[in-house]
């Protein structure tokens, strides 16, 4: 359906997470959203408090059955953190 889309973006701070992981495996290529605190779609800091760190990310990519890859911004592979992930460690 979206064939004419080169990249799909999950933005999991929006989505959740456990959302974002099903999305890597329904077409979503790009998982996003390594920031500490998201203000803009929160009530209170205290109902929506959101984090994961770089570490936990990169877990919950593996976890997804992923492999986690850093890119630049015209989606160019940085590098691989499959090697630093535990679930790759296996």
């Amino acid at each position: 359906m979206l064939d004419n889309f080169p990249h799909i973006k999950t933005f999991w701070i929006m989505n959740t997470i456990e959302v974002s992981q099903v999305a890597l495996w329904y077409g979503a290529d790009d998982l996003d959203g390594t920031i500490m605190d998201y203000e803009i779609t929160r009530k209170t800091f205290e109902d929506t408090r959101q984090r994961l760190t770089q570490r936990e990310l990169l877990e919950r990519i593996a976890e997804a059955g992923r492999v986690p890859v850093e890119r630049d911004s015209l989606y160019n592979a940085a590098s691989s953190s499959a090697e630093s992930t535990p679930a790759a460690a296996g």
